[in-house]
């Protein structure tokens, strides 16, 4: 079966830096769009950033400049590199992969405090 497995959260102090890393498993990793969202505690699921199969990419509003979204095909992973982090970054961040379906991780805790 399908399988997205989010690793790399954690508690961090405003200004830091972590790096999220999915691995998929189950599909052809290849032609899917890969995404990160987050979720903030009480708050709806919104876009933090994707790429496509072509690695073209898009990024929300709030983490342009802060973030970047990368993957690497021949190890069906996609990665986030956040820095800058700031206490509103603080979300479950979740790993999506799409075509026609689409197809969730579980999620990784993110906590930006002093």
């Amino acid at each position: 079966q399908v399988q997205l497995v989010e690793s790399g959260g954690g508690l961090v102090q405003p200004g830091g830096s972590l790096r999220l890393t999915c691995v998929a498993s189950g599909i052809i990793f290849g032609p899917y769009t890969m995404a990160w969202y987050r979720q903030p505690a009480g708050k709806e699921r919104e876009l933090v950033a994707s790429v496509t199969s072509s690695g073209y990419t898009k990024y929300g509003d709030s983490v342009k400049g802060r973030f970047t979204i990368s993957r690497d095909n021949a190890k069906n992973s996609v990665y986030l590199q956040m820095n800058s982090l700031n206490p509103e970054d603080t979300a479950v961040y979740y790993c999506k992969a799409a075509i026609t379906a689409s197809f969730w991780g579980q999620g990784t805790q993110v906590t930006v405090s002093s």
